[in-house]
């Protein structure tokens, strides 16, 4: 079997290539940057953008499984560049794995396609996309992932969407990093009362969850031409979470607040005051980021179980010490490991 890893040389989709490669299996890796995975064995780097259709058709020449991880993430930005990457190239990418004769294609979405705004409290996939979005990216992977789930039976390819929900681990670039800088600099404030619930992903989980979808994907699988939730089965209290996260990096915890009506009227003021005077970076918030701060957000995994055998290979505690060995090697903390592990709640 041969793979298309896109996004290889990010969070998940680096962890999905360090998966397949320890089954044996050969990897080809789409991204622009150099991965680190390359130097891994099995693993060929194709260089390219998911804006430039002959690139990615390229790629896809002799593939029978992709999996799709590339996208732009993040709160803010122009809506051109979300539908170019996001949706247009899942389209390119489409296309060229039909025309390749590819027979699995895997997507990574969000459960943000859903999210409208109130509190999700162990929601299914029942729960139906969201018509209003507060911002490029959740609107731009909906648009994506109808397209996918869409394809379905086109030619040949069977198709499947994932959301996994909060991806963390070693090695995130995104998630962990902001908070610690923002609690080092004392902006980082609670929004809400603090009793939201949330699902979180343990990232190595969220790759299996990728491979045990492929592994069983056909036109035939129950799961074919579908989207599915993916997370720990455990929810925890949002702000308990972000705690023992801040506790593992060594930084202050949050105790300062910000109510959720004010911070929704703070976080729309932002947003007119970024784009009146086209300010530079994303602003400190946002509205759709109060919301996301402030609302529950947990997710049912009944179907992924019940359709394709989804089970995570790393407890929750086990990633939090790989999480603090992690800041311990790389010079983000110093306390001795198993300091403070395991301050998660369930709910």
């Amino acid at each position: 079997m041969s793979n298309l890893v896109t996004g290889g040389s990010g969070f998940l989709g680096h962890v999905v290539v360090e998966q397949l490669v320890a089954r044996g299996e050969p990897v080809r890796v789409f991204c622009r940057s150099e991965p680190d995975c390359q130097a891994l064995d099995g693993v060929t780097w194709f260089p390219g953008d998911m804006q430039d259709a002959k690139a990615v058709s390229d790629a896809c020449q002799g593939i029978q499984t992709v999996y799709h991880c590339a996208g732009l993430a993040g709160i803010w930005g122009p809506w051109s560049l979300y539908e170019s990457i996001n949706v247009q190239g899942t389209r390119n990418l489409l296309k060229s794995a039909m025309d390749a004769g590819a027979s699995r294609f895997v997507f990574t979405s969000s459960p943000s396609v859903v999210f409208d705004g109130t509190d999700m409290i162990d929601a299914d996939e029942t729960t139906p996309l969201a018509e209003v979005f507060l911002c490029g990216y959740p609107y731009s992977k909906a648009k994506a992932e109808t397209d996918v789930l869409a394809a379905n039976g086109s030619r040949g390819l069977a198709t499947v969407a994932l959301r996994p929900h909060l991806i963390w681990g070693p090695g995130d670039n995104h998630l962990l990093p902001r908070m610690i800088k923002r609690a080092r600099s004392g902006r980082l404030r609670q929004v809400g009362d603090g009793s939201n619930v949330i699902s979180t992903v343990y990232v190595e989980n969220a790759a299996a969850a990728h491979i045990q979808a492929a592994d069983l994907l056909d036109l035939d699988a129950p799961h074919a031409g579908k989207a599915y939730f993916i997370n720990e089965p455990e929810t925890v209290k949002m702000w308990d979470w972000v705690n023992s996260l801040l506790e593992l990096a060594e930084c202050p915890v949050v105790t300062k607040s910000l109510s959720a009506r004010k911070a929704r009227i703070l976080g729309a003021a932002l947003e007119v005051l970024w784009r009146t005077f086209r300010l530079k970076g994303e602003p400190p918030l946002t509205r759709f980021l109060a919301e996301q701060m402030s609302r529950s957000h947990s997710f049912s995994t009944a179907a992924a179980v019940r359709d394709f055998g989804y089970r995570r290979i790393v407890t929750v505690e086990e990633g939090l010490q790989r999480v603090a060995s992690h800041l311990k090697e790389t010079g983000q903390i110093s306390a001795p490991l198993g300091a403070n592990v395991g301050h998660q709640h369930a709910s």
